[in-house]
């Protein structure tokens, strides 16, 4: 049997990517929060932002290990199975990845170290400082891999030279290309929502258990009204994405709505549910919300888009994936939001706190926004298909020409046996830092007094202090 090394090179390639883009998603959004708890303990003086802060340093501190793990197979990748894209893209990607290591990678490599091992070393004020760097290096490292990619869906400042390679023509059309804004702030706001639906679910199971319940109810409350926030602001963010879409790259947006034709005699319904038969281009068993499709996407109730008919057989994605995936980011979008809310509602008089409805609820939110995550991508990039330089280069011409089949199953043996010794063992080391929770401040035991005949005690000696306890009996301050 022949391998097709094209099909596995992409298939590996997505095994690998959707490993990779759940640390660093989860390692952007950890790093702002961790940054925000130092910045509340220096001003405040509290100590239980302190706390909190060295608990969850602990988890980023292998977090970043696994994402960095990951990330050079990425490189590896590029080199062996998709030289020829290298070759042709490398004048405008290779200088992007520079600066992403340049400025990104070395702002958090310098800083990282402090964060982790220098709380007691150095001074307060430059611990916190750290905290902020390498919140900073992970946006920053955000900003020019999002701008790469972006650039391969919608590319500008480019020229197209004879020989099929790009070089520059314009460094600020390439970095700020037309979907880069637009990709940048979702991508942004679904690691800090993932990361805050992994504090809630984190904060709720420690309240279930009893266990560290001051430290989790500030946690919980801090991140409810984050989410209350960050929510609905990501389906404003995903509805200027679409719009953005559709001008740009309309037979993703076409095949994300399962559009097969286009409404040039009636307003395009939504269609909420249905299975997209691309053998003859039609959407079985719909489910439709009349006009729906062109207010949302045209903001007019008649408004036309372009279907799938509009573009060439050969150039259509896979719509079943698409249309799911796009599904699936959308509904656990909505989710989100609900549970910011219900959060919210439930909080006066600490009802959310004894809820245990809520609390095992927002416990199995933990892994919602990872897959939302992995449902966007496969969206975006499965719909770009089958171009990996939107409508200048394809995939087919991208991978290495040398190549066999038998060369991809092998490198993608060894990365699947890698993947699974090295990603469990840091799953279950997160694991293990999650089940001994945050530090909680405990009582010291009161003194042992020596006393008899001829011993003097001091005035108020033999007096234990009463300090306020909350339910494990510990002691430390308490969310409102």
């Amino acid at each position: 049997m022949d391998l097709d090394p094209l099909l596995l090179s992409r298939i590996q390639f997505g095994f690998v990517v959707s490993f990779h883009i759940l640390f660093p998603a989860f390692t952007i959004g950890l790093s702002v929060y961790i940054a925000l708890l130092e910045i509340l303990h220096q001003v405040t003086k509290n100590d239980v932002w302190g706390r909190l802060s060295r608990f969850w340093i602990k988890i980023f501190g292998v977090s970043f290990g696994m994402g960095v793990v990951s990330g050079i197979v990425m490189s590896y990748q590029f080199g062996m199975n998709w030289s020829a894209f290298s070759a042709a893209t490398g004048n405008v990607l290779g200088p992007l990845l520079t600066y992403e290591v340049l400025t990104a990678f070395f702002l958090e490599a310098t800083f990282l170290g402090v964060l982790l091992l220098g709380r007691n070393k150095v001074p307060p004020t430059v611990f916190t400082l750290a905290a902020v760097m390498v919140a900073l290096g992970t946006l920053a490292s955000s900003f020019w891999i999002l701008s790469a990619n972006s650039w391969m869906h919608t590319p500008d400042g480019y020229e197209l030279l004879d020989d099929g390679t790009f070089v520059v023509t314009s460094w600020w059309d390439a970095v700020f290309n037309p979907s880069f804004p637009y990709r940048l702030a979702h991508m942004v706001t679904a690691a800090l929502l993932t990361t805050g639906f992994c504090v809630l679910a984190v904060s709720a199971w420690k309240i279930r258990r009893s266990e560290a319940v001051a430290e989790s109810r500030t946690m919980m409350s801090m991140t409810l009204w984050l989410l209350l926030v960050l929510a609905p602001l990501q389906v404003f963010i995903g509805d200027l994405h679409g719009l953005n879409t559709l001008e740009h790259q309309p037979a993703k947006l076409a095949a994300m709505e399962g559009h097969f034709h286009t409404n040039t005699d009636e307003p395009m319904p939504l269609t909420l549910f249905g299975w997209p038969d691309m053998e003859n281009a039609e959407m079985d068993w719909a489910v439709n919300i009349p006009y729906a499709g062109s207010l949302i996407l045209t903001h007019s109730w008649d408004g036309t888009v372009a279907g799938l008919d509009q573009f060439p057989r050969e150039d259509w994605p896979t719509v079943p994936y698409v249309f799911y995936s796009f599904r699936l980011m959308v509904g656990l979008g909505f989710l989100m939001v609900a549970m910011a809310v219900i959060g919210n509602v439930m909080r006066p008089g600490g009802r959310v706190y004894r809820s245990r409805a809520y609390l095992t609820a927002a416990t199995w939110c933990l892994p919602i926004g990872f897959i939302a995550i992995l449902a966007g991508w496969v969206t975006t990039e499965h719909g770009r298909q089958p171009w990996v330089v939107q409508d200048l280069m394809r995939t087919a011409d991208g991978v290495t020409p040398s190549l066999t089949g038998g060369d991809v199953a092998y490198s993608f043996t060894l990365f699947i046996l890698a993947y699974a010794i090295i990603f469990p063992v840091g799953i279950w080391f997160i694991r293990k830092l999650v089940i001994k929770g945050p530090p909680t401040e405990i009582s010291p035991p009161p003194r042992q007094l020596v006393s008899g005949p001829g011993v003097p005690q001091a005035a108020g000696q033999g007096v234990t202090s009463a300090r306020p306890r909350n339910a494990t009996g510990t002691t430390g301050s308490t969310a409102q």
